[in-house]
């Protein structure tokens, strides 16, 4: 993993950002002491994740939903009026 001082980083942001995303991680180091690792984010956190299944019953769905409006559909698609 490459190590790089912190002027170095200041310098080079976007091209070290745009490595760590592609998979190259690096170390910011001040007076050659590592201080923090940097990393690409592999999935969204907190208020970016979906929440799936905040409308829990909130409605319903009724028992002939997939038959609902056959009668309607098979005059359509058999042309009869």
């Amino acid at each position: 993993m490459r190590t790089v001082n912190i002027h170095e980083a200041k310098t080079q942001l976007s091209k070290l950002v745009d490595g760590a995303v592609k998979g190259d991680s690096f170390i910011i180091a001040k007076a050659g002491r590592p201080l923090v690792k940097v990393i690409a984010l592999d999935a969204p956190t907190g208020a970016q994740r979906k929440r799936l299944g905040f409308m829990k019953g909130e409605g319903t769905v009724p028992d002939d939903f997939d038959s609902m409006g056959q009668a309607e559909i098979e005059v359509l698609f058999s042309g009869d009026k």
